[in-house]
């Protein structure tokens, strides 16, 4: 009866440690056997800072070669200039040389005729050059062909648009002379004073177009029908429409 006792007490004893030692062990029971405990987050490493400016400008720059700074604008660069024009010339009033009082043939009309021009378009809105122009006009069948020529000197000033239409103001001094088949029967000086337009088809090739007010002082002189003809100043609107080269001289 006594062994009994003492086996029944030590199985109590055995019960009771199991369920300590269940309670105070974590519980592991949903995690798969042989699982590896879970590793602290890596660090991440840091964020490279963003580059300066200067260096994103360098780079813009080296990506795209035609931004102003690389490569000069036409301002920027020295020029020749040249080529040639079509132009009419209408009479606005022929003056003294056609008095209105007297019933005689016109000899100076309404014409046209081919320009060459040069010049230098320097670092700026500025062109000076010269031309040279020969209109055929109307002189009332008194010449086979009346011949008007002109060797002129001429500025331009160009209004920046940024663009590749520039307008520009335009101005100068020439002298011309004036007669049957190029001969000379009489001779003066010439003024003129507008504005135009140049369209750049490319960075060498420029079409345009400009219209002027134009004097033109006639001497006097006896013509080839025996008709004395007074000094006087022809009034001349002139249309031009005009196809232009530039040639690179210099860059800044």
């Amino acid at each position: 009866m006594l062994v009994v006792e003492l086996a029944r007490a030590r199985t109590v004893a055995a019960l009771a440690a199991f369920a300590l030692g269940s309670a105070a062990a974590p519980s592991r029971a949903e995690e798969p056997p042989g699982s590896p405990a879970p590793s602290a987050p890596a660090a991440e490493p840091p964020s490279a800072s963003p580059p300066s400016s200067a260096q994103a400008t360098r780079e813009q720059l080296a990506r795209d070669p035609e931004l102003d700074g690389v490569r000069p604008s036409p301002l920027e660069v020295d020029y020749a200039q040249y080529g040639v024009g079509i132009a009419a010339d209408v009479v606005l009033e022929p003056g003294a040389i056609c008095p209105s009082s007297v019933v005689v043939p016109c000899i100076v009309g309404s014409g046209g005729g081919p320009v060459l021009r040069g010049g230098y378009r320097p670092s700026g809105p500025l062109y000076v050059g010269g031309a040279y122009q020969f209109s055929k006009l109307d002189s009332s069948n008194l010449y086979r062909l009346g011949i008007l020529q002109e060797l002129r000197a001429e500025m331009r000033y160009f209004l920046d648009t940024r663009a590749r239409v520039a307008p520009f103001v335009t101005w100068g001094l020439g002298g011309v002379v004036y007669g049957n088949e190029f001969g000379v029967e009489t001779g003066g000086v010439s003024a003129f004073f507008g504005g135009g337009f140049e369209f750049e088809v490319s960075r060498a090739a420029i079409v345009g177009a400009n219209i002027v007010y134009r004097p033109v002082l006639l001497a006097g002189y006896t013509d080839a029908a025996g008709l004395d003809r007074s000094t006087g100043i022809v009034q001349f609107l002139h249309l031009e429409f005009l196809l232009e080269l530039r040639t690179e001289l210099h860059r800044e």
